[in-house]
């Protein structure tokens, strides 16, 4: 049974698909290819012989059409999973997708990490599987507040890994109370919290218990109260709002689909990051009736500066 950092670790990665392309390219070192379209996908997938596998998590790079790069994102706390079927994942959506396909493992123990950081040897001729994989040793020790503010899902993961050095904890408090949205740093502070080890979890109370603003975790519920609840109530209805600007987003390339058009990346880009859901109907509508792609976005409205 997934244990709660287990859960944590793929909320987190679910949350932020750049954190997943940030520790690829960054710190390990993996050459992808450059878009803006990262699209979390269905981590069930065929092995073509009629048994379904689900990994964590996977993620695509590039437009649905012509998927140019696939990650899997796994979470392994111990040694338990036989490495070849990680190879199994890769070989599988690579048939799927017919497209180049990285696995990357999170791996908080060092031993865990060294273990499926080996080449994988198969029996299918010149085939030699290899990981990426996060481990300990590969996670920054984040200890400069604007570090934590700019990058909360990395810094997260810092917590978790180097939380017993105070300097850490106390980046991570500034950081977060430094953020312009009060509700994604309660959401990163709760990540943070729910993947520490327990002395951590002491030391994260004993620093930030003191700040002034509302933190979903366990003493925060008791310390907060109904202003924490109301937040909660806050973030349900703002994850509401982006699904369904998510949905219209899709409509609005699916209608240039059909009509022919073809979307470059940075049209596809500038939807699907609209959070706006007048302005995408608004481009919904006017999807169904341009005659050039350049009209899209409506010259005279002024939408060019949002």
């Amino acid at each position: 049974m997934p244990s709660p950092r287990h859960d944590t670790l793929v909320k987190l990665f679910a949350d932020r698909p750049q954190l997943v392309m940030k520790i690829l390219r960054d710190l390990l070192g993996a050459d992808l290819p450059e878009t803006p379209l990262i699209r979390r996908e269905s981590a069930t997938f065929n092995t073509r012989n009629s048994e379904d596998i689900a990994s964590d998590l996977i993620f695509t790079l590039g437009p649905p059409q012509e998927t140019a790069h696939a990650v899997i994102v796994e979470i392994q706390q111990d040694q338990s999973k036989d490495p070849q079927q990680l190879a199994r994942y890769a070989a599988a959506l690579w048939l799927q997708l017919r497209c180049g396909v990285t696995v990357l493992l999170i791996c908080p123990d060092r031993a865990t990490a060294a273990f499926y950081g080996e080449p994988v040897r198969t029996s299918l001729d010149g085939y030699c599987f290899e990981a990426r994989v996060l481990g300990p040793d590969s996670v920054p020790c984040m200890t400069d507040p604007d570090e934590v503010t700019a990058d909360p899902g990395l810094a997260a993961l810092s917590v978790m890994v180097h939380g017993r050095d105070r300097k850490v904890v106390e980046a991570f408090a500034q950081g977060m109370s430094k953020s312009p949205d009060g509700r994604h740093a309660t959401k990163y502070t709760e990540y943070a919290y729910s993947m520490a080890a327990p002395e951590i979890r002491r030391l994260m109370e004993e620093i930030m218990t003191s700040t002034d603003w509302p933190v979903y975790t366990p003493w925060a519920r008791e310390h907060y109260g109904r202003g924490l609840q109301e937040g909660i109530a806050e973030g349900k209805a703002e994850g509401k709002a982006e699904g369904k600007a998510e949905e219209s987003a899709k409509s609005v390339l699916l209608v240039l689909s059909a009509r022919g058009f073809e979307v470059p990346d940075e049209v596809r880009a500038r939807v699907v990051s609209c959070t706006d859901l007048d302005q995408l109907e608004a481009w919904l509508t006017r999807a169904a009736t341009v005659r050039a792609l350049d009209d899209l976005f409506g010259p005279s409205t002024g939408e060019g500066q949002r």
